[in-house]
């Protein structure tokens, strides 16, 4: 199959691009290679994907309408996966414009390319930020998400709610799939395993928020990724929902589009997660215990039974498993695996 990707610099979407490129298939990957973290670490995971005789991978933003064009020329595709955004709950506090910019305007016109393409499934990376104030455990998709907690979280609500019009107005079969706390090697710097490990590694104190008391349904990347490869292949039919006991496909009755979670439904307290880590590390903690910031949600926990029933998969990798092969990722390969410069990128003609 003939596959778009946007963001195939990031952290997720090397690792789909990987997959993919290693099943047969052929893709294109757009990404802005962005500073909102080292672009080093980016260009080193396009640098991989690169060696593969059937990657292609351009350099622009989601802004660039003639770009996405570009992109959309050279792949032909017959699906399009969306997972280039500004990504960060606390980022988008003090630097909303970017959040409007990449997540409302990028995906607008993502969903105006897939309109003119016919594609045979547009996927989409939404959050479990989303369910915002939700507080009755776990989150399932048929529960409102009407208050977000922040402008990240708004964004990417908002995504879903224009690509069900575009799956209603154009016939698009599309699936938005929300994550939860995706974590492996070749993650993001910004996310607290990698923060914690470095700092552990360095010997300086760690911040922990919420006293550590927090639960994040933490997901491993390569099931996050057989999750999604296994969604790809059930584009949602009208009129064709699945049943199971205790959930509701959100299948929607006038359009082709369905929300899923992706997660293993088991919360993980942050004080084990940071437990865990010292004990892969062979190394104690400096614990600098915090209150919750704003835009913090005190759990996260997935109802995963609609992705099941769909797919006859559900995330399975306990923390200490991934943990694990984070931290030896990070002892054999980082930062030896990022370039001491960048590789020139690969700009989208004019």
């Amino acid at each position: 199959m003939r596959i778009l990707i946007t963001g195939t610099a990031g952290f997720v979407g090397f690792h789909l691009a990987s997959r993919l490129l290693a099943d047969g298939h052929v893709v294109v990957g757009f990404d802005a290679m962005t500073p909102y973290y080292d672009v080093k670490l980016k260009s080193a995971r396009h640098a991989i994907l690169a060696r593969h005789p059937n990657f292609q991978g351009l350099t622009a933003r989601l802004e660039d309408m003639d770009a996405l064009r570009h992109a959309a020329d050279l792949a032909d595709p017959e699906m399009i996966v969306h997972l280039a955004a500004q990504a960060g709950v606390r980022y988008s506090i003090e630097h909303p414009q970017t959040y409007a910019d990449s997540n409302l305007l990028g995906s607008f016109n993502v969903l105006e390319l897939a309109r003119g393409l016919k594609i045979r499934h547009l996927m989409l990376a939404s959050t479990s930020s989303a369910y915002g104030a939700n507080t009755a455990m776990p989150f399932r998709e048929s529960d409102k998400a009407d208050h977000p907690l922040t402008f990240y979280a708004a964004t990417k609500k908002a995504m879903e709610a224009m690509s069900h019009a575009y799956a209603h107005l154009f016939s698009i079969p599309t699936t938005c799939f929300r994550f939860f706390t995706v974590y492996g090697p070749w993650g993001r710097p910004d996310m607290a395993l990698f923060r914690f490990v470095e700092a552990i590694e360095a010997g300086r104190p760690i911040d922990v928020y919420g006293e550590g008391r927090m639960q994040r349904d933490f997901t491993y990347i390569d099931d996050l990724v057989e999750a999604v490869v296994r969604l790809a292949a059930r584009a949602p039919v009208m009129g064709r929902p699945v049943s199971g006991e205790g959930f509701t496909d959100t299948l929607s009755p006038v359009a082709p589009w369905r929300l899923v979670n992706i997660a293993g439904g088991e919360p993980v307290e942050l004080v084990r997660f940071i437990d865990t880590i010292e004990r892969c590390l062979g190394k104690p903690a400096v614990r600098r215990m915090l209150p919750m910031q704003p835009g913090d949600a005190r759990a996260t926990f997935a109802d995963h039974r609609l992705l099941e029933a769909l797919t006859g998969y559900v995330p399975h990798t306990a923390v200490e498993e991934g943990v694990e092969a984070f931290v030896r990722w990070y002892r054999e390969q980082w930062p030896a695996a990022v370039p001491a410069s960048d590789p020139a990128p690969v700009p989208v003609p004019a």
